[in-house]
């Protein structure tokens, strides 16, 4: 009598499939004393800063330049990174938010050009009273971003908190 070969199956899986495929979004802080600007969206959560997903094939400082552009009308360049966000979300997986110095506005001010469409308005918001404007998570990551404008650090926050 002939042994029998049992069937083995094997399972074979691609460790990449278990990497993370997070969302990236930039967004823009300009600083004029102790405020922030905020643009009023016409849609979500309505109050934020410009800024918006990054394309793909898009480095996050480009998308931001490219955000402020297309909401504000205004041409400016990145300055530096002030905060990297990993802060996912229920809805839409991981996402890893970036916030950029664009300098400040001064004079450009008055060259604001809202597109009309995603943007209906803007204000300049104390940071102590930045919780009346934005969610949480937003209230967080955007004061830690004014904390590194000021002190000319890079912070490393989850959900929009120091991490270390």
């Amino acid at each position: 009598m002939r042994p029998t070969k049992r069937a083995v199956t094997t399972l074979v899986q691609n460790p990449a499939d278990r990497f993370a495929t997070p969302r990236l979004a930039a967004g823009a802080l300009f600083v004029q004393d102790e405020s922030v600007l905020l643009v009023r969206k016409t849609y979500g959560n309505r109050w934020d800063i410009p800024g918006g997903y990054v394309d793909r094939g898009e480095s996050p400082a480009s998308a931001c330049e490219r955000e402020v552009q297309e909401e504000l009308g205004l041409n400016r360049e990145t300055r530096r990174l002030l905060v990297h966000d990993w802060a996912p979300n229920n809805g839409e997986g991981d996402k890893i938010l970036y916030v950029f110095d664009c300098g400040e506005l001064a004079e450009d001010e008055h060259r604001i050009r809202l597109d009309g469409v995603e943007i209906d308005g803007t204000e300049w918001v104390a940071v102590g009273d930045l919780g009346e404007f934005v969610i949480p998570r937003l209230e967080y990551r955007l004061t830690q971003a004014y904390h590194a404008y000021i002190s000319g650090v890079t912070l490393y926050l989850e959900h929009g908190r120091l991490r270390f």
